[in-house]
């Protein structure tokens, strides 16, 4: 391992096949889907205990996140390594070919009661493509509260849980910002790119009546009341924020030439929904790929051969 980490570093993907996963992860990204089964993630940067992340890179293949962050932290995280012991983001695409529980996530005080041992997980999608049935439901309704909600829930049924949730019809280009005790859910033939904290938290309040666990007193227990509708911002091909938060921030990028990326003494990430070129060290980049800038990284070009368009995600200080 050169020292200091001194390149971009890309991993192999970790594919989930999912109830509610397809084949987009293929057809659009380019990812190798052993069988017929259907794939909903493809985990591409994770230093969380269900799966560490392992290089792609040639240099240094098979070398984990988890020995990344023990061994090199400083060199990958710069400043913020003094705040993170587990690296903070876990990256991943999704395929939502059928419809994901309507779940929430809790936030870092609710999930020390609710899953010690976990982060909180706020999140944030991108939406690569998107079918004319697709829906995404994000937030409560105006004036929903928990005695409402239950009541939508088994054994009353009320009504339909998603009379109680603000949803919309995302397009290609959308962006969504989840953050944490969010009721949400998405389906119908989307797929997206997600950058969210390291953490699988998940509680399912209701999953389309699928034969698998609820969880439904963590999930009330997670929403946060007052937060209401979630929209998209729609994210063109301007370089601009699209959100800042504790957690990461995150730039639409784009670029018909080349374009200098590291060399700022802070990690970011890259990841790439369009198009393909190559970085200076001779690396190529394309769709699908999700390149970690490591903070010691010095400033180096990334060439485009083709249009290519993207999220360049930042820890905010």
């Amino acid at each position: 391992m050169p020292q200091p980490i001194s390149h971009p570093l890309r991993f192999e993907p970790h594919l989930r096949p999912m109830p509610w996963g397809g084949r987009r992860l293929g057809r659009f990204l380019g990812k190798n889907l052993p069988g017929a089964e259907t794939y909903g993630e493809s985990w591409e940067v994770s230093d969380h205990a269900l799966h560490a992340s392992r290089l792609a890179t040639a240099s240094d293949f098979g070398v984990t996140l988890r020995e990344l962050m023990t061994d090199h932290c400083r060199e990958l995280l710069g400043s913020a390594a003094d705040r993170f012991a587990v690296f903070p983001w876990l990256i991943k695409w999704l395929d939502a070919n059928d419809w994901l529980s309507v779940q929430v996530h809790p936030d870092d005080d609710a999930v020390q009661r609710l899953r010690p041992g976990e982060s909180g997980k706020t999140e944030a999608w991108y939406i690569l493509d998107a079918e004319p049935t697709s829906r995404i439901y994000a937030g409560l309704k105006p004036g929903v509260d928990a005695p409402q909600l239950r009541r939508c829930l088994p054994p009353h049924n009320d009504k339909p849980i998603t009379d109680c949730l603000h949803s919309f019809a995302p397009t290609p280009g959308d962006f969504v910002f989840i953050p944490a005790g969010t009721v949400h859910a998405m389906g119908g033939g989307i797929l997206i790119a997600e950058i969210q904290q390291t953490s699988d938290a998940t509680f399912r309040l209701f999953d389309w009546n699928r034969p698998r666990p609820l969880h439904v007193e963590e999930s009330l227990a997670s929403i946060h009341w007052g937060q209401g509708p979630v929209e998209p911002i729609s994210a063109n091909d301007a370089r601009s924020t699209l959100v800042r938060c504790p957690f990461f921030q995150v730039e639409r990028w784009s670029s018909n030439g080349s374009s200098s990326l590291g060399g700022r003494g802070e990690m970011q990430a890259l990841i790439v929904t369009h198009g393909h070129g190559r970085f200076d060290n001779g690396e190529f980049a394309a769709a699908g790929d999700v390149w970690v800038l490591p903070a010691r990284m010095p400033a180096m070009a990334l060439h485009a051969a083709a249009p290519m368009r993207g999220l360049l995600c930042s820890l905010p200080e």
